[in-house]
C-alpha cells in the first residue's frame, strides 16, 4: 500500500477549557501557546486532489505532546505508524517494513509543523507570519518559512474559538495536504515512558545524522 507523507502536527475543535479569543489569528495562536503547554487529542490527514485526480485516503489517528519538543504522533488507519519524540530525538517506526528511522530533534523539526506546534519558541523567529480573512467559521494565519529546510513552503493554520483547528500545508513538490484537528484536552503531565521510544525485537534501526 502506497503511504503518504506524514506531517507531523495537532489540536482541535472542542477543546475543555477554549483560549479566549484575541485579535488576530497571529495572536489567538500564540495565546494557544502559552496555555496548552500539554495536551493529547485527534487528527485526519489527506492530499488536497489536484483536478482531476481521485482523493485520496484519508489517514487518522491521535496524538500528544508536551512542549517543549516531546510528541507521540500515531498513525492507526488505514495503516500504524508512530512518531515519537523525547525532546532529544525523533523516531519513526514503520510497522510493515519493522524499521525505526532516528533522527536529531534540531534538525528533524526545524522549520516544520511540529516546530509551530509543540515548541516554545515564538513564531516570527522562523517563520513570516500574516493574518489571512476570516474563512469557514475560522480565523487564520499563514505561516512562511525564512528558509524551507523541511521541504515546506508555507502552512496556513485555521483557529477556532483560539485553537487549531485545520492546517493547509504546502510542500516544495506542489502537493497540499490538509489535516483536521479535533478533541483536544489539555493535560497536567504523561506516564514517564509516553515519549519514550522502544524498538521493537529485530527492527531495523537507522540513525541519521541530519
Amino acid at each position: 500500500m502506497k503511504k503518504v507523507k506524514i506531517w507531523v502536527v495537532a489540536a482541535c475543535l472542542s477543546v475543555v477549557q477554549p483560549v479566549a479569543v484575541a485579535q488576530s489569528a497571529a495572536e489567538q495562536f500564540q495565546q494557544f501557546s502559552q496555555t496548552f503547554s500539554a495536551a493529547t487529542g485527534q487528527f485526519e490527514q489527506f492530499l488536497v486532489p489536484k483536478e482531476g485526480s481521485q482523493a485520496a485516503k484519508k489517514l487518522s489517528g491521535q496524538f500528544s505532546f508536551q512542549r517543549p519538543g516531546k510528541f507521540r504522533w500515531e498513525v492507526l488507519k488505514p495503516y500504524e505508524q508512530v512518531i515519537v519524540s523525547d525532546g532529544k530525538d525523533v523516531y519513526q517506526f514503520d510497522p510493515d517494513l519493522n524499521q525505526v528511522t532516528v533522527r536529531p530533534v534540531a534538525s528533524s523539526l526545524g522549520s516544520s509543523p511540529a516546530a509551530i506546534l509543540f515548541g516554545n519558541a515564538s513564531l516570527d523567529e522562523a517563520f513570516v507570519i500574516n493574518n489571512l480573512p476570516d474563512s469557514e467559521g475560522m480565523s487564520w494565519l499563514r505561516a512562511t518559512p525564512h528558509q524551507p529546510d523541511s521541504g515546506l513552503n508555507q502552512i496556513d493554520i485555521g483557529l477556532y474559538q483560539g485553537v487549531p483547528a485545520r492546517l493547509i500545508l504546502q510542500d516544495s513538490f506542489g502537493q497540499t495536504t490538509q489535516i483536521d484537528l479535533s478533541r483536544i484536552r489539555a493535560q497536567s503531565g504523561f506516564p514517564a515512558d509516553t515519549f519514550r521510544f522502544k524498538a521493537p525485537p529485530g527492527a531495523d534501526i537507522v540513525r541519521m545524522q541530519q
